[in-house]
């Protein structure tokens, strides 16, 4: 079949995606141990050969994988889940179903190829037993605790101290005790529900999730001198946690991003706003000047 240098330019684009995706289904296969999970990766990773397969006997060129990517999509995996890292370059793949429906006329294999890159996400809806999903809830707990309560706290501690050291004290304090405090409630409550959760990985979730928090809020306040400018950063932190975790949900669950960010984040601000207004309204009414 003759075809335009567009189309071939197109179809060399497409088997390079194709390819390269082969190669890090594969590699995340022989990392997966649950041997479902394993298998519908291995699946995947053949059609996907198939599919370059199918696009070289109209382009008759190879095509080299794109090394860097296999590796950067490997590495996430790896880091933050294979749920995470198959879903967030799956999505990638919505632009290329998009161009393949031009290719209809031109391409009759190409009905074929949409279908089955639709069914690709479906069936890695069902990857999702995963742990570190399964205790997304334990991490949103303490991660939310952390931010709503320690801007807060900082908030106000920032005005009624106005010294970077001693809010940095003072919050280091609040905060590990406080995340101890929160790990051993979940402990608890984990351990009276019927979930498949384990109680004590539950507690070390939220607590873990918790105290990284703290660390990272207090963080200006142990660099700077400027207690204004260590709460600006504070806040900028709280800003790109709330960011960086409902990007992670939002793929690796299909929950909308939007929605949970503005809510975390109108939380954590007005509960900042208030408590430094009461620092405020404290610190007249007690006469300190520190």
């Amino acid at each position: 079949m003759n075809i335009s240098q567009e189309i071939r330019r197109k179809l060399l684009a497409y088997q390079k995606n194709e390819i390269t995706e082969h190669f890090i289904y594969k590699k995340l296969a022989r990392k997966i141990s649950s041997p479902e999970n394993r298998c519908i990766l291995e699946n995947i990773a053949d059609d996907e050969l198939r599919h370059y397969g199918e696009w070289r006997i109209h382009t008759q060129q190879d095509v080299a994988p794109n090394r860097l990517k296999i590796w950067k999509y490997y590495l996430i995996s790896r880091i933050f889940g294979f749920t995470f890292g198959v879903k967030l370059m799956e999505r990638g793949e919505e632009d290329a179903q998009e161009s393949y429906e031009q290719l209809r006329e031109v391409i009759p294999e190409a009905e074929t190829i949409i279908q089955e890159e639709s069914q690709h996400e479906t069936a890695l809806l069902q990857m999702l037993d995963e742990e570190r999903l399964r205790y997304t809830g334990s991490m949103v707990l303490g991660l939310n605790d952390a931010l709503v309560e320690l801007t807060g706290a900082l908030a106000g501690l920032t005005l009624a101290l106005q010294n970077t050291k001693l809010v940095a004290l003072t919050g280091s304090i609040t905060g590990i005790a406080a995340a101890l405090s929160m790990g051993a409630s979940e402990y608890l409550s984990t351990k009276t529900e019927e979930t498949a959760k384990k109680p004590l990985r539950a507690s070390i979730y939220t607590g873990g999730t918790y105290l990284l928090t703290v660390l990272i809020l207090i963080l200006p306040y142990l660099v700077l001198t400027n207690y204004y400018l260590c709460l600006g950063c504070t806040l900028a932190g709280a800003v790109l946690i709330i960011a960086l975790f409902n990007f992670y949900v939002s793929v690796a669950k299909d929950e909308p991003f939007r929605k949970r960010f503005l809510e975390m984040a109108g939380l954590s601000f007005g509960v900042a706003a208030f408590s430094f207004l009461m620092g405020f309204l404290i610190r007249k009414f007690l006469g300190v000047d520190i």
